[in-house]
């Protein structure tokens, strides 16, 4: 059977978004009588692998000052689900060892450096799984869809990202890009349930309708996007999210696939185990 990372992968060639159900479940193992449930158990149940692996991580940077870290990257349109899925799946790894990071509209000092200035101070510490909460992909998105800069502008930053995240891998950092892929039918839903739930007030922003008028400009950005900037080192997958319960099972899946990759383990003690025990067992007082 195929990975979920190889069903979700974008392949070669120009990519259809239309052409990907968003209510599909790729990968999913066997029909389940109640999904939403099965996801829940199967979260729980992978939660302590991902710790662990993710306690590698770290301790390898800590004890032998290795450059390794992984970066998720979360892209979505609105109510795509990217906080949903940062609070279930990422919720199940150690905070200690992460970086989330939002990013919203530049602020006047970032619009002053390079686009990618801002995501350069971003990145994970060595050791640690870094997430974005949308990205430098943005620069490709919003800015293209609102013509904030000349068509030749952002144009070119799909090879400069490329570059960019060349050098990301060169660095020791494993990227896993997501797109998180919703229809228009379920954001319109999800939309509702904010104006009809008054704890979800805070997440209504009028904005939202507007920007649904240029749905058809943001799946033109994306597929563009996704066509461009998929590479062999720094693939994009696509996972179908208009079913939540889905959507966190395949982004957990292709974090711990990302996470078993890199072959880790707990690092070699370098000090006599033995020895040590013994000292230690001399220093406690005997009843």
């Amino acid at each position: 059977m195929k990975s979920v990372s190889e069903l979700l992968r974008v392949g070669p060639g120009p990519v259809d978004l239309s052409a990907i159900d968003p209510r599909g479940t790729p990968g999913l193992p066997g029909r389940k009588s109640d999904p939403k449930a099965w996801s829940r158990t199967a979260l729980d149940e992978l939660g302590p692998h991902l710790g662990d692996l993710q306690q590698r991580l770290y301790a390898e940077a800590k004890k032998t000052g290795s450059r390794r870290r992984v970066l998720l990257v979360l892209q979505a349109m609105d109510c795509g689900g990217k906080d949903g899925t940062i609070t279930r799946v990422v919720g199940e790894l150690n905070p200690l060892g992460l970086r989330i990071v939002g990013f919203g509209p530049p602020t006047a000092e970032e619009l002053s450096h390079h686009f990618l200035w801002r995501i350069r101070n971003a990145l994970p510490p060595d050791g640690y799984v870094g997430i974005f909460n949308r990205s430098h992909y943005e620069d490709v998105l919003v800015v293209r869809v609102h013509g904030l800069v000349p068509a030749r502008t952002w144009r070119a930053r799909y090879d400069q990202i490329n570059r960019f995240e060349q050098g990301l891998i060169e660095d020791g950092v494993t990227l896993v890009k997501v797109m998180l892929h919703i229809s228009y039918e379920e954001q319109g839903q999800r939309l509702l349930e904010r104006l009809d739930d008054p704890t979800k007030y805070w997440k209504y922003n009028p904005a939202d309708v507007n920007e649904r008028e240029r749905w058809a400009q943001y799946q033109q950005a994306y597929a563009d996007a996704l066509t461009r900037c998929s590479t062999p080192v720094a693939p994009w997958y696509v996972v179908p999210a208009d079913r939540k319960w889905y959507r966190n099972w395949a982004v957990a899946h292709l974090l711990k696939e990302a996470l078993e990759g890199l072959d880790l383990a707990y690092p070699e003690p370098d000090f006599d185990v033995a020895g040590e025990r013994r000292r230690l067992l001399a220093s406690i007082p005997h009843k």
